[in-house]
C-alpha cells in the first residue's frame, strides 16, 4: 500500500511540474468492425527538455479509455496516458453544417428586411389616412384639385397594399426555406452538439526533440453490414457477384480521406471461451418462509414459497468501371477476414451509410427453371452458383439484375447454404404450365366402413422459347398424420418422390415449342362420416 501511495504522489508531482501542450491530431487509418471501430490518429510535435502533458483534444466522447493505445518514435518516454471528457468543447462543425446555418441566418435577416419595408409602407398608410384635409378648413378647393387629391390618394394607398402583399409572400416563401433548411440542420446537430473528450500523453524527454505518436482507440456508433449485387447478362455467362459494405458511423468525427480496412471481426461478441459449470439436479420442493402482518391489531402468520432469482449472464448481439474494389486487399486471418482498402476513403458522421465496393467476382453457374404450379404458374429461372465458399461472405441483402434490368431483392445466408447458391432471377412468361384436376380419374367410393377417394392431376409444361431448356417441376401428395388415414401413391409419373413429405420432383428438358405432360394419382382411405381438413 505504501508503494502505491508513493508511485501516485511521484506521478501527482510529475504532472503538477509538467508543461502542457495542445496538439494537433489527424485520423490516418479506421479498422471498421461489423460493430465498432478502431481509429488510429497521428500526431506530430515538438516538446522542451523535461516533462510534457500533450492534450489531444476535439475526440469524440464515446471512445472507449480502456481501449487507448500510444505508441511513438524519438527520444522521449511516456510516462502514463489519461483520458478525460470536456463539457465546454463541442465537435467542430463539418462545412456542410456551416453552410446550413449560414443560409438560415442570411434567410433570417432577409425576413428582418422585409418585416422593415412593411413597417415603413404602414407608416406611411397612416400618415396619409391622418392627413387628408389639405390646405386648412377655409380654403376652397376646385373640383380639379379634389379630383387630383382623390387619385392621388387612390393610387398611392393602392400601390401600398400591393407592395405590402408582395413582401407577405416574399417573407412566406422565406419561412418555407428556413423551416426546411433547420429540420436539416437539426438532423445533423445530433451528431455534432455533443461534448468532447481528451487524451492526456504524459512524456519526459532530456532534451527538446521531435515526436511522432500513433493514437489507438475503439469507438461505439460505427461498424459496417454487407450488401450485394448479383448480376447475370443471359443463362450462359457467368454470374457476376459485386461484394459492397455499408459503413455508417455517427461519432461526430469526420474519417477525412483515410486508409479504411472492414473486418468480419465482431467485438460486442467477446473472445472469451465459455466455462461449462457442473449440473446439479435435484427435486422442486418449496422453501417456505414466515409471512408477518398485522390486520386490525391482529397478528396474523402465513406461509409463501420463496422466490430465487437466477443470474444470467447476456452477451450483446457489426459495373463494368475502376471501383474502389479495384484496389482492395483480402487478407485471411485465422479467425477473421480483413479487406484492405488502398485507396484514400471518407466516410461522413451521419445517420445515413457510405457505400464501398469490397470485391468482385465471377463466379461459374448452372441455369434452370423452376416450377411449382400448385402455388405459382409461373415459371422462375434460377441460377444456382458454386464455388462461393472462399468469398467471405456475410448474411446480407441482395440486388438481383437479370439481362440488365433489375429484378428483385433477395437474402444471402452463407451460414444456410450448402454446396450450391441458388438464386431467382425472375418469372419468365415464355413457359406455359398448366394444373388441372382430371376428372375422369377422380372419384369417392365407400368400401364398407370406410371412404376411399381417387385424385388425379395433370401438370403440362409447353417451352414458347427459341431454346431448349431445363426445368424442375415440383408439385406434391398429402401426408397422414392420423393412422386411420391412408395415402397411396398410385401413380407418381415417374418423379421422384419424397414419402416424408409428400412432395414429388420432374426434371425435364423441353424443347423450343415442345409441350410434355406430366400426370401423377393418388387415393385417400379414411372411416365413413369423417371429414379430412386440406383434402
Amino acid at each position: 500500500m505504501k508503494k502505491t501511495m508513493l508511485w501516485f504522489l511521484l506521478l501527482l508531482s510529475l504532472r503538477l511540474s509538467a508543461q502542457h501542450k495542445t496538439v494537433d491530431s489527424k485520423i490516418s487509418h479506421v479498422t471498421v468492425f461489423l460493430n465498432k471501430a478502431q481509429i488510429e490518429r497521428v500526431i506530430k510535435t515538438r516538446v522542451e527538455a523535461g516533462k510534457t502533458d500533450l492534450i489531444v483534444t476535439g475526440l469524440t466522447s464515446q471512445l472507449d479509455p480502456q481501449s487507448i493505445q500510444v505508441a511513438g518514435k524519438g527520444n522521449f518516454v511516456i510516462l502514463g496516458i489519461t483520458h478525460q471528457q470536456n463539457y465546454l468543447n463541442e465537435l467542430n462543425v463539418p462545412t456542410s453544417l456551416r453552410i446550413l446555418k449560414d443560409s438560415v441566418t442570411y434567410l433570417q435577416k432577409q425576413v428582418s428586411l422585409e418585416q422593415s419595408q412593411k413597417e415603413i409602407l404602414n407608416k406611411e398608410e397612416q400618415m396619409l389616412l391622418s392627413n387628408q384635409k389639405i390646405g386648412g378648413t377655409n380654403q376652397n378647393l376646385t373640383v380639379a384639385e379634389l379630383k387630383a387629391m382623390a387619385d392621388f390618394y387612390r393610387a398611392r394607398l393602392s400601390e401600398i397594399v400591393t407592395t405590402r402583399m408582395k413582401h407577405d409572400d416574399k417573407i412566406k416563401k422565406i419561412n418555407e426555406r428556413t423551416a426546411k433548411l433547420l429540420q436539416q440542420i437539426q438532423e445533423q446537430n445530433e451528431l455534432y452538439t455533443r461534448n468532447t473528450s481528451e487524451i492526456v500523453i504524459s512524456i519526459s524527454a532530456d532534451a527538446a526533440s521531435a515526436v511522432d505518436l500513433a493514437v489507438n482507440y475503439i469507438v461505439a456508433n460505427a461498424g459496417w453490414y454487407p450488401q450485394y449485387d448479383l448480376r447475370a447478362i443471359n443463362t450462359k455467362s457467368p454470374v457476376q457477384l459485386n461484394y459492397k459494405a455499408n459503413v455508417y458511423q455517427s461519432t461526430g468525427e469526420e474519417w477525412k480521406s483515410v486508409k479504411l480496412k472492414l473486418s468480419t471481426a465482431n467485438p460486442n461478441e467477446g473472445g472469451l471461451k465459455p466455462e461449462l459449470y457442473t449440473w446439479y439436479l435435484n427435486f422442486n420442493e418449496p422453501v417456505y418462509r414466515k409471512l408477518q402482518g398485522k390486520v386490525a391489531g391482529v397478528m396474523l402468520e402465513s406461509a409463501a414459497p420463496a422466490v430465487a432469482m437466477d443470474k444470467e449472464e447476456e452477451a450483446d448481439a457489426l459495373y463494368e468501371v475502376t471501383t474502389v474494389a479495384d484496389h482492395i486487399t483480402t487478407v485471411q486471418t485465422s479467425l477473421n477476414t480483413v479487406f484492405d482498402i488502398a485507396l484514400p476513403y471518407t466516410v461522413t458522421s451521419s445517420n445515413k451509410p457510405t457505400l464501398v465496393d469490397i470485391s468482385r467476382h465471377e463466379l461459374k453457374a448452372e441455369y434452370e427453371y423452376s416450377v411449382a404450379p400448385k402455388l405459382d404458374a409461373d415459371a422462375f429461372l434460377i441460377a444456382k452458383i458454386v464455388d462461393w465458399e472462399d468469398l467471405s461472405l456475410l448474411p446480407g441483402e441482395a440486388n438481383v439484375f437479370f439481362e440488365g434490368t433489375f429484378v428483385a431483392k433477395t437474402s444471402l445466408d452463407p451460414n444456410n447454404i450448402k454446396d450450391t447458391l441458388a438464386v431467382s432471377l425472375g418469372r419468365d412468361k415464355r413457359i406455359v404450365v398448366k394444373r388441372e384436376k382430371l376428372k375422369d380419374y377422380s372419384s369417392r367410393k365407400a368400401i364398407g366402413s370406410n371412404q376411399r377417394e381417387s385424385f388425379a392431376y395433370e401438370i403440362s409444361v409447353r417451352n414458347a422459347k427459341t431454346e431448349a431448356i431445363k426445368i424442375v417441376v415440383e408439385d406434391q401428395l398429402p401426408v397422414s398424420q392420423n393412422s386411420q388415414i391412408e395415402v397411396t401413391a398410385t401413380d407418381v409419373g415417374n418423379a421422384g418422390y419424397n414419402k416424408d413429405t409428400g412432395k414429388l420432383v420432374w426434371e425435364l428438358n423441353v424443347q423450343p415449342n415442345e409441350t410434355k405432360k406430366l400426370v401423377y394419382k393418388f387415393e385417400v382411405k379414411y372411416p365413413k362420416g369423417k371429414t379430412i381438413e386440406g383434402l
